[in-house]
């Protein structure tokens, strides 16, 4: 299901040009009613359910309802992010809640360097993945 805003929660992040919903969508799909300064997504069928928006939300006035594979039928799953961490509350439709919690990251963009410690590139020609240099093959007979 793609994400759909609670109207009643929706402040428009008070007033800003640009809200932190749709600042934060990587397929720029959350819009901005300027008229009743309320978030919506302006196409549903294209939304992959990265819950980007859900997180950035200020008012957790975005909701997106899960897939049973990660939530079943007529549950709620809600992210809430800190400065330092994700709550995630899992609402089963029986009424029980669960909490996890897991941290975010903690260094500034840009800072890793993902290839840091990793071999540099071999011979483009042989079927080696690149963390393989130096291993060979067995020959064909």
């Amino acid at each position: 299901m793609p994400t759909f805003v609670h109207t009643e929660k929706c402040d428009g992040c008070r007033g800003a040009e640009v809200s932190a919903c749709m600042s934060i969508c990587p397929n720029d799909l959350m819009k901005l009613d300027t008229g009743r300064m309320k978030a919506f997504n302006q196409e549903p069928e294209q939304c992959w359910e990265c819950q980007c928006c859900v997180k950035a939300c200020p008012q957790q006035a975005i909701e997106v309802r899960a897939c049973q594979d990660v939530v079943p039928m007529g549950g709620a799953c809600i992210p809430l992010r800190t400065d330092n961490a994700i709550m995630w509350t899992i609402k089963f439709r029986d009424g029980e809640v669960k909490r996890f919690k897991f941290p975010v990251r903690t260094t500034a963009v840009g800072s890793i360097d993902p290839y840091g410690h990793k071999p540099l590139a071999g011979n483009l020609d042989d079927q080696l993945f690149f963390t393989e240099v130096g291993k060979t093959l067995p020959t064909p007979a």
